[in-house]
């Protein structure tokens, strides 16, 4: 067994890395963590610097080498030197290390860049996983310390590794997000009819609004999108950034990129006027959506024009629509968002698990972690289904 860490995805074989890849999670095949570094997504000028790792059975000592290598586990890996893009938010730990003149950053994170879905991060052999995931923990340990980076922080893992993960030591933060689920829908009234009457006549409201407003929609592939299409999408993506002040990482040439290499598992929703005595049919807002085997992921949004209801359309409606048609299980739209509840999402705890390298404050998080589990929890209590005669269930039933 042979252990290597990467500095680019580039190293690993990707026919290799996707076969350890389970429901074809898009975010985690080899060709989506490769574009990102191919265009400077995840890249040192954002904070990103990728280590990842890999375990190889009967590798040759030359890393650069893996003709006899077979990988038998993987797990994408950062160097942070900043919090941007992750979606599980420390700046509270940082601020405590600066307060009391101690690096914080770098620090180690397993996640998807700027993609707050659940899914695997300990990548291995389904059989071996007993043997594996540990030998992958003690990796990132012993590189934390050798490196002195401050911790190790997986972030959304599936629910299987994130159990083992506490298992073995490892602090626990929970979060909320909210989801949809598939009941078997046989169409979108179908759904509709199990919603409480006041928000089934809301989103059929909404619908309405949209239609009367007369906007076109159209949902493409990676087959059916034309380069215009991608070049109006990365438009609206950055001036979604630019009306929010925060940082556009993503660009054309990786939207474009993971469209050709995973055309089918990209959804994307455009919307356009339609052309009148004003003038020709004008593309102005989009959502992008990817999708894996069973679930939809919601993961951009972007106009040129504000139309009353669009966002929910183009973002959550016809998502269910495309789930409801190709029987996806779960559609998970992204994160934060407590209004989704009155468009038949329900909230849905998620975790991540954080590993601080010989730190001075283990105690302090301890209880700060302690204190925000018990106001996620009591917050998921404190919401309404959305769904007539029916309870919200607050257990692991509805962790992913």
């Amino acid at each position: 067994m042979q252990i290597h860490i990467h500095s680019e995805i580039s190293q690993i074989d990707g026919d290799q890395w996707n076969g350890l890849v389970t429901d074809n999670n898009p975010f985690m095949r080899h060709e989506f963590l490769l574009a990102l570094e191919n265009n400077q997504c995840a890249s040192p000028e954002f904070g990103w610097h990728p280590c990842h790792i890999g375990i190889f059975e009967d590798a040759v000592e030359d890393a650069s080498d893996k003709q006899d290598a077979k990988l038998i586990a993987a797990m994408p890996l950062y160097a942070k030197t900043n919090s941007y893009g992750e979606f599980v938010f420390d700046h509270a730990w940082s601020e405590a290390y600066h307060r009391n003149q101690l690096e914080y950053f770098p620090k180690l994170v397993s996640s998807i860049p700027y993609t707050p879905a659940s899914g695997q991060r300990l990548l291995c052999e389904r059989n071996r996983r007993d043997e594996l995931y540990p030998v992958m923990l003690q990796t990132i340990q012993q590189f934390c310390q050798e490196q002195k980076y401050s911790g190790f922080h997986c972030l959304f893992p599936n629910g299987d590794e994130q159990d083992w993960l506490e298992n073995n030591g490892l602090m626990a933060r929970h979060d909320c997000q909210f989801h949809w689920h598939n009941k078997d829908y046989s169409c979108f009234e179908d759904f509709l009819d199990k919603l409480d009457k006041k928000k089934r006549k809301n989103v059929r409201q909404e619908r309405r609004r949209v239609e009367q407003q007369e906007i076109n929609i159209r949902v493409l592939d990676g087959h059916t999108a034309s380069t215009k299409d991608w070049k109006d999408f990365a438009h609206f993506y950055q001036i979604t950034f630019m009306e929010k002040y925060g940082t556009a990482t993503l660009n054309e040439g990786f939207f474009k990129e993971v469209a050709e290499k995973l055309p089918d598992q990209i959804v994307l929703v455009l919307a356009d006027t339609v052309s009148s005595e004003n003038g020709p049919a004008e593309c102005i807002a989009g959502s992008l959506m990817y999708r894996s085997d069973t679930i939809l992921y919601g993961r951009h949004w972007g106009c040129s024009q504000q139309v009353d209801k669009l966002h929910f359309e183009a973002c959550y409606y016809q998502g269910i629509e495309y789930c409801i048609a190709n029987k996806l299980q779960h559609f998970e739209p992204g994160a934060q968002g407590q209004h989704k509840i009155a468009r038949g999402f329900v909230p849905t705890l998620t975790r991540s698990s954080h590993w601080l390298n010989n730190s001075p404050f283990q105690e302090s998080v301890d209880n700060f972690i302690k204190h925000e589990r018990h106001n996620i929890e009591a917050y998921i209590k404190s919401l309404k289904s959305p769904y007539k005669d029916e309870q919200l269930t607050h257990d692991k039933e509805l962790e992913q």
